[in-house]
């Protein structure tokens, strides 16, 4: 399955570069500048010896103008566990970085239920935008999100963090877009307020490609 970045890198085009403090990265999503992943984070059913299709590398955008913030933003924590009641997902997580192809390397192909989020840009709960891919399928079974298309703007999902606090979120819409024509800005940029993306696989599988033509983008923001 393949994924976009993270607010300060999104998963599937490019790698993000700026840097948050407290967490590996180098990513600059507060203020300045955004780095972002691009369009496929990685491939979708995939395969123990398949090397997925990635991201490119992050290239700075000019974050849009801060909005007033109605919840506050959490301070930078590592997530631990994510909840969706919704379509039953209770997973994991497992930090993702960008690999030597300059691709954000997916959660371990064997792993059904296992989520991964960009550790170089955003926590989720934290100010900006935090990007979590998980696969939709592997090659022989369904994955942790088989059931993301079936999140509506107001459904709501909890992350456990490190920390011991939880960050509470709602969705606010769900965009499938083709990975050759990812909005990497639309899905990337800062906000203004703690954001999260959740990413996956969509549309057909190419077997040629071993991988999906499309990625499920859920967009929510923390309440």
């Amino acid at each position: 399955m393949t994924a976009a970045g993270p607010s300060a890198t999104p998963p599937v085009q490019r790698a993000p570069d700026g840097q948050h403090p407290g967490h590996g990265g180098r990513l600059t999503l507060w203020g300045v500048a955004i780095v972002i992943i691009g369009v496929s984070v990685f491939g979708g059913r995939q395969e123990p010896d398949t090397t997925p299709a990635a991201p490119r590398s992050p290239a700075p955008t000019a974050a849009p103008a801060r909005t007033q913030q109605a919840v506050r933003a959490l301070p930078r924590s590592t997530p631990t566990r994510l909840s969706i009641p919704k379509i039953s997902v209770d997973a994991p997580f497992v930090p993702l970085a960008v690999g030597a192809s300059g691709q954000l390397e997916p959660p371990p192909a064997a792993e059904t239920n296992l989520v991964g989020w960009y550790a170089k840009g955003v926590s989720p709960g934290e100010q900006g935008t935090s990007i979590v891919a998980g696969h939709v399928d592997t090659a022989t079974s369904a994955a942790v999100f088989a059931g993301l298309y079936e999140l509506r703007r107001g459904d709501r999902f909890t992350v456990a963090r490190a920390d011991g606090r939880k960050a509470h979120f709602v969705v606010d819409d769900t965009q499938t877009f083709a990975k050759d024509d990812f909005p990497d800005k639309l899905v990337y940029a800062d906000r203004g307020r703690p954001e999260v993306r959740l990413i996956t696989c969509a549309g057909e599988y190419d077997r040629s490609a071993k991988d999906y033509t499309e990625n499920l983008v859920v967009f929510a923001h923390l309440v």
